[in-house]
């Protein structure tokens, strides 16, 4: 390829990106990707046994993350070094 053929392949697609890049910010700030009802959604077609199960697995996280702290805590009262 002809060097004239590269720089036109990077100013184009340097150009490309630029615009790209121009259109991402202008959708960000105008509040395009913005879900105001995402959460009152959520809660008005959550059905009891969802919530039930949500706080189930949360208390199962708990206990597992308590489980393993008494097991590292147990494991290092019963550290003893090599002879």
């Amino acid at each position: 390829m002809s060097e004239g053929i590269v720089i036109l392949m990077i100013g184009i697609s340097t150009l490309l990106g630029a615009i790209g890049l121009m259109a991402l910010i202008w959708a960000v700030k105008t509040g395009q990707f913005d879900d105001h009802n995402k959460f009152t959604d959520a809660v008005r077609h959550d059905n009891e046994e969802d919530l039930q199960d949500a706080a189930m697995m949360q208390a199962k996280k708990k206990a597992y993350k308590e489980k393993m702290k008494q097991e590292r805590l147990e494991k290092e009262r019963n550290y003893r070094p090599a002879d």
